[in-house]
């Protein structure tokens, strides 16, 4: 087995070869797949699982006999959480390493910025970002696996009106995640008889968010607060609310689905709640949940081959790994149009995220069933009664 390090343009370019001795035909081909992540830097708690995750699986899966007896190689650069960087990279996998098709893209930013290259090459590309602007409105091109923020808005929403919660405050932060959620919160909120009276933000280098907290908490019928957000901010921002004794729920999105969120808060995670994949609930589902064989043997591969805990996004990359894969199968072929074809055909593919139907009018194929409503107890993620 092979593992090639390159350094390409200031960032980590790896070239994943995993070759099982004796168990690919002479004469199979090497079908390339392409990735650009967020692996170091602000967004690594998204880019570092994912890369782990497809640098395990290509691994796995060529082990086993590769692709239809077809070596799977990936090439992968680090953009950190640089758009310009992503889209040079982007370019780079289709012009000169001729990759058939491409699942990464950590952020909403570096994802919006590589969707022009991947569109114009006719490069199928599975985004693993939050936003739902990748594939609303459709592009031929472009697929993602997460649910999306306006999903998230519409999960938190539908609690707060079981709770009998109308009234909710709302600090967003300004990077494209969070601002985007903040949009969509404020244009499905009414569906749910929802109301903002408030509405804060914070950037990502603001390390104390007590003077946006203060004017929400002084807002005459506060009943909830929501902060769409990801990174550092939603701890700091948690931290805050506890510090200022605001006693009303706080929701978080899944821009926070990992266990760094819970260290980072510390018990002021406590009662937090957040709209997430299964795959954080994996060992407390019932053994009938048809998703619970998934989510168990995802959690329990990644974490015994990398001894960290298991983020949902992580599971994003599973599943669009293995969607590529099945598509590339069903296709017969590498030819980046057959797999297109053939990934948006995916229909009952059970991911950590849920069971993914896809369609030439949706290109995520979840709906919020897939979504379980989480909340924070004792130091740890639990289902939300």
């Amino acid at each position: 087995m092979t593992l090639k390090l390159t350094n390409l343009l200031g960032a980590a370019a790896v070239s994943v070869a995993a070759l099982s001795m004796g168990a690919l035909a002479a004469s199979a081909d090497t079908i390339k797949i392409g990735t650009v992540l967020s692996a170091t830097g602000p967004a690594s708690f998204l880019g570092d699982p994912e890369m782990k995750t497809l640098e395990l699986y290509v691994k796995e899966i060529n082990a086993a006999g590769g692709v239809d007896g077809n070596e799977l190689e990936l090439v992968a650069y680090d953009s950190g959480v640089d758009a310009s960087k992503a889209r040079t990279f982007a370019t780079r996998l289709v012009e000169e390493d001729e990759v058939v098709a491409v699942v990464g893209g950590s952020t909403t930013g570096t994802t919006m910025a590589m969707i022009p290259v991947f569109e114009d090459a006719e490069i199928p590309f599975i985004s693993l970002a939050g936003a739902v602007v990748i594939i609303d409105p459709v592009k031929k091109w472009v697929f993602k696996t997460p649910h999306t923020d306006r999903m998230a808005c519409e999960k938190i929403f539908e609690d707060m009106q079981k709770r009998g919660i109308s009234k909710v405050g709302m600090i967003s932060g300004t990077g494209g995640f969070g601002k985007s959620m903040r949009d969509q919160c404020l244009d499905v909120a009414g569906n749910y008889d929802v109301e903002i009276i408030a509405d804060e933000t914070y950037g990502a280098k603001d390390s104390d968010m007590t003077p946006q907290l203060t004017n929400i908490k002084n807002t005459e019928g506060l009943e909830a607060v929501v902060n769409p957000g990801f990174g550092q901010g939603p701890a700091i921002v948690t931290r805050n609310y506890k510090q200022l004794g605001i006693d009303v729920p706080l929701y978080q999105s899944h821009g926070v689905a990992s266990k760094s969120f819970i260290e980072l808060a510390g018990d002021a995670a406590e009662g937090v709640r957040l709209p997430a994949a299964a795959l954080l609930v994996a060992d407390k589902l019932p053994d009938d949940d048809p998703q619970k064989s998934v989510v168990v043997g995802y959690k329990d591969k990644y974490e015994g081959a990398t001894g960290e805990p298991v983020s949902t996004f992580g599971g994003h990359a599973y599943d669009g790994l293995m969607m590529l894969v099945e598509a590339i199968k069903r296709a017969g072929s590498a030819d980046p149009a057959a797999i297109r074809d053939e990934i948006e055909k995916t229909s009952g593919f059970m991911g950590t995220a849920g069971v993914v139907n896809m369609s030439a009018d949706d290109h995520l194929g979840l709906d919020l069933t897939a979504f379980r409503m989480l909340e924070v107890k004792n130091g740890d993620w639990t289902i939300a009664e």
